[in-house]
């Protein structure tokens, strides 16, 4: 999806911004391949991309994809007791099944995105845990019914300075091979998916290694969980570091008549890295970055307002992230493992 720059961020240089074009592309590409398209050497490439990961501004990660393996996705706001917000978004954050945590409504709200890999992991936490918390005050669960921005690693480039149309089509990953007998996770699986969650970069003789499998063996299993859409990798990114100093989430009442039309035009902002139909009163949320609250503004008043089919309009301002895509966080930075 080709969505342009807000404007151009001054946090990070040009070529960062292309090394990281460049693997939201394809997150496993290798350096070999990526220097020559840029015009630099292999060794630069590999030297900006650990300064990169190691300031906490991007990882690559590898992820189970929920709906591939029959279990849905759900967001969940948490109200909470002044006071408690904190215990409690910690306690999430270290749940492997919640994949995103963030601190709203001024600091009275928390959001979790939860992810099982089974049914019950999935009833343990929404119907037992976090009714019976005694920092909660209300809860609202909402499953995940369609995305329409947010489940691809290149689906969010509004930083600016992106590749060629020419310089993508030589870095795009060739399509995924056709799948062939349905995959289903194994207890042998989680060390290799573990290694992926810490990087999704993790060399082929470092999953052996961590899996005590062949090399070929870990070639094999990965591209047919990738084949079948059960594994996938994605880049995550501290959007604040690159200058979006003011994210929020958007929670929309659309008409349902419009609602396709609705995601479909709001999936093309360059403000927004994610948005999705929802169960719920609300029917769509997005996430949207932006560099102030100014921007923000002019984001609602200019954009979302010129959206035939919105009939109401939430805007829940993210005070901190405590988790993002798996990561925890540390300050505005992606916490490495």
């Amino acid at each position: 999806m080709n969505r342009g720059p807000v404007r151009e961020s001054g946090f990070i240089e040009r070529l960062d911004r292309q090394i990281i074009h460049a693997l939201q592309l394809d997150p496993r590409v290798s350096f070999a391949r990526v220097a020559p398209v840029l015009g630099v050497s292999e060794q630069t490439v590999a030297r900006r991309y650990r300064r990169l990961r190691g300031d906490g501004l991007l990882r690559v990660i590898g992820l189970v994809d929920p709906r591939a393996i029959g279990q849905s996705e759900w967001l969940v706001r948490v109200g909470c007791r002044p006071g408690g917000i904190g215990r409690l978004a910690d306690a999430l954050a270290r749940r492997d099944d919640v994949s995103w945590v963030t601190l709203s409504a001024g600091g009275s709200e928390i959001v979790c995105s939860v992810r099982s890999r089974s049914a019950r992991q999935r009833d343990d936490l929404l119907l037992q845990r976090l009714p019976a918390t005694s920092q909660g005050l209300s809860m609202a669960a909402h499953a995940i019914m369609h995305r329409y921005v947010g489940g691809e690693s290149s689906d969010w480039v509004g930083y600016g300075d992106l590749l060629t149309p020419g310089q993508i089509e030589v870095l795009r990953p060739p399509p995924a091979g056709q799948p062939g007998e349905p995959v289903t996770l194994q207890p042998g699986d989680a060390p290799l998916l573990d290694a992926l969650a810490r990087d999704g970069r993790c060399s082929y003789a470092a999953l052996a290694a961590a899996t005590g499998w062949t090399q070929g063996r870990v070639t094999r299993r990965l591209a047919a969980m990738r084949d079948a859409g059960v594994l996938y990798f994605d880049v995550d990114l501290a959007t604040e570091l690159m200058g979006f100093a003011t994210p929020a989430y958007l929670w929309l009442t659309v008409e349902p008549a419009r609602l396709d039309a609705v995601g479909d035009q709001i999936a093309r902002h360059a403000e927004v890295p994610f948005a999705s139909a929802i169960t719920g009163s609300a029917n769509l949320v997005a996430s949207v970055v932006c560099r102030d609250t100014e921007e923000l503004y002019q984001y609602v008043t200019t954009k979302i307002s010129a959206v035939a089919g919105v009939r109401q309009l939430e805007i829940s301002p993210i005070l901190r992230r405590v988790k993002q895509a798996g990561t925890r966080m540390e300050g505005p930075r992606l916490r490495q493992s």
